[in-house]
């Protein structure tokens, strides 16, 4: 059985593979109109300024990746730089929403299928009405989709990111077309105050469309989860800031699209299927079937590409034995973690399937969708951190890269913890009482609160039961001098306990 995953990524494939789990596409179709509705029409500078602190932790990952390339990501910088017990519970938490979220994701795209189908003429199979507003169609259409992704997944990821090439050439096409001509045929006057943020209504409005908009660009880490399957150690990093640029000029050009075709009470009115009703507006049948393909493409793409990252970091968890062993098993012919994959999907499969039997199932994972910002902001914040640990000897040697490696991640995981600070503050206020319900503020929070306790007993399992290594791994040390030193991207057991990385 073999110990590595094969290398066959290069930076364009990695690029679709970050892309479509940031799903842009589907922010698009389904975020911004739902942003409008807090902060007006200044999409396009809140959208802006979102990107900030998303960069600040981006510029972090690359950083961390270029001296120590780790499918685990946050997991392994965490442990190593910060503390074991945070690095886990980051991992854990990651792949604990990942799980949920695919489920979730199964739901979406099914019945985005069936609307499709539907829009098509397909209003029926058979005997059968096709209804994309029943969670029992949508489901089971979607678990097709979750089947198909995840058998291409496990025969190799160099397949999966070909065939999300081709939705993600398809889904950017659209919008390009449809925002480009929008742009030109919107008889909305543009205005500068658009890109005015001190014009928002108030600043619980700003901070509201900050917090929604950040977590629009969640996904570009995805890049450095497939570090191990890079041709190299500068791929993964290359890949996410493309990702990044990417989203950061398809949203602008959509948000000013359409604040040009759409009313503001059009445009807020309509934020759930933002996109093909703004595609709508622009054109007739059939080519109003694109935007919706286009959004379909994109939650297909999004299903396959969540099961990837998900399962490298459970690999590498697996690999430091805090989780079983089936999680690490590389497949001899392709060169992937195929019983993990194939494992992750049937566990996706079976809380769909403990969905349908159980009412109550389908609010927990919305509330995990809601309370998703708060589970990103604690992983991508502690990855900052770790950066800023790790690289802190830079401060006495070199302003630039200090600035890079430590300054501005800090600044980046102060932003991200006072919006989830925020977030954390809405819910609670929300309501007065508990209630298993989606909406109940107190009940999304008791999500994350879940996965952090869970976390704790599952890794005290894997500390003291199964004596995982990972928990005695010591800090890595300081790394100094202006230029960080590469290490070569190896299993974590197989790095040794601290090293110290100096310039030439």
């Amino acid at each position: 059985m073999a110990t590595d995953m094969r290398r066959s990524l290069g930076v364009l494939d990695n690029v679709v593979i970050a892309a479509s789990t940031t799903a842009v596409t589907t922010s698009i179709g389904i975020g911004l109109g739902l942003t409008a509705a807090i902060v007006g029409l200044h999409l396009p500078i809140v959208m802006a300024l979102a990107i900030v602190p998303v960069a600040c932790i981006a510029g972090a990952y690359a950083r961390l990746n270029r001296v120590e390339p780790n499918a685990g990501s946050t997991y392994v910088w965490v442990g190593r730089s910060l503390n074991p017990w945070l690095g886990f519970l980051c991992g854990w938490v990651m792949t604990f929403s990942m799980v949920l979220f695919l489920a979730y994701t199964t739901t979406v795209t099914g019945s985005a299928m069936l609307a499709l189908a539907g829009e098509a003429g397909l209003q029926r199979l058979g005997g059968l009405e096709l209804r994309p507003e029943s969670t029992l169609q949508s489901t089971l259409a979607g678990l097709l989709v979750l089947v198909a992704a995840v058998l291409t997944a496990a025969v190799g990821v160099s397949l999966a990111a070909k065939f999300q090439r081709v939705l993600l050439i398809f889904e950017y096409l659209v919008l390009l077309g449809f925002c480009g001509y929008g742009l030109v045929a919107g008889t909305q006057p543009f205005s500068l105050e658009w890109l005015n943020p001190f014009d928002i209504p108030s600043a619980t409005a700003f901070a509201q469309g900050m917090v929604t908009a950040v977590f629009c660009y969640w996904g570009f880490d995805a890049a450095f989860s497939m570090s191990e399957e890079c041709h190299d150690s500068r791929t993964a990093g290359r890949a996410g800031a493309t990702t990044l640029l990417l989203a950061l000029g398809l949203f602008l050009l959509a948000s000013f699209a359409f604040q040009r075709v759409l009313p503001l009470d059009e445009l807020a009115g309509h934020g759930a299927e933002g996109l093909v009703y703004f595609g709508s507006a622009l054109t007739t049948a059939p080519l109003t079937l694109l935007p919706m393909m286009a959004l379909t493409f994109s939650t297909v793409a999004s299903l396959q590409s969540s099961v990837l990252p998900t399962v490298r970091g459970m690999f590498a968890m697996s690999r430091d034995r805090t989780l079983g062993p089936v999680w690490s098993r590389v497949h001899p012919r392709y060169g992937t973690p195929a019983a993990g994959t194939i494992a992750l999907g049937a566990l996706g499969l079976l809380v769909c399937v403990v969905a349908l039997a159980i009412p109550k199932v389908p609010d927990l994972i919305n509330a995990t969708v809601s309370a998703i910002g708060i589970v990103v902001a604690l992983y991508y914040g502690s990855t900052a951190l770790a950066a800023a640990a790790r690289f802190r000897g830079l401060l006495r040697t070199s302003a630039r890269d200090a600035l890079a490696a430590v300054i501005l991640p800090v600044l980046g995981a102060a932003m991200l913890f006072a919006l989830a600070g925020y977030l954390c503050w809405s819910y609670a206020t929300s309501t007065d009482h508990y209630e298993i319900a989606a909406g109940n503020g107190w009940f999304v929070l008791s999500v994350p609160a879940f996965m952090v306790l869970s976390g704790v007993v599952v890794g005290a399992w894997a500390k003291w039961v199964r004596k995982s290594p990972y928990f005695r791994r010591p800090a890595p040390g300081i790394l100094v001098g202006g230029e960080p030193g590469i290490i070569e991207s190896s299993p974590a057991a197989a790095l040794p306990p601290t090293t110290v990385v100096r310039s030439n």
